[in-house]
């Protein structure tokens, strides 16, 4: 069972997925408490309560979930996965130097606008750009 389906019972249709498989605990492991209260996190309404479940994120699985699934109201709730930001900069800081990323963002404010120019020239490869 993936996340979204224990998603979809917690925002949407309010039945209890752990309860269907007559308390095995297969189903109770597979249960990914981190990746639910990522999604949670997203809307106004569902922050305070993966933030509790967060805090108590030692307890059980089917404890954190039937929370959830008792504390929100139904809504249909959908947002889009926020993905880190990757500019062409920081790329060709990274393959120029052979930094790693942290290392590379730290680095951008203190290179001028014509050394990242020579940077990406320098690094080029031909072909589109994108």
């Amino acid at each position: 069972m993936n996340p979204f389906e224990y998603l979809n019972s917690i925002n949407h249709t309010k039945k209890d997925l752990m309860e269907e498989d007559n308390g095995s605990r297969d189903i109770e492991r597979r249960y990914n408490g981190f990746l639910v209260n990522r999604s949670l996190s997203y809307f106004n309404d569902t922050v305070a309560a993966a933030n509790i479940v967060n805090r108590y994120h030692h307890l059980d699985n089917k404890l954190q979930y039937h929370f959830l699934l008792n504390i929100i109201r139904k809504r249909k709730r959908f947002s889009k996965w926020m993905k880190a930001d990757t500019s062409n900069d920081i790329e060709a800081v990274k393959e120029y130097y052979g930094y790693s990323e942290e290392k590379a963002r730290s680095v951008i404010p203190l290179l001028s606008v014509d050394q990242l120019d020579i940077i990406k020239q320098k690094v080029s490869k031909g072909g589109k750009s994108k």
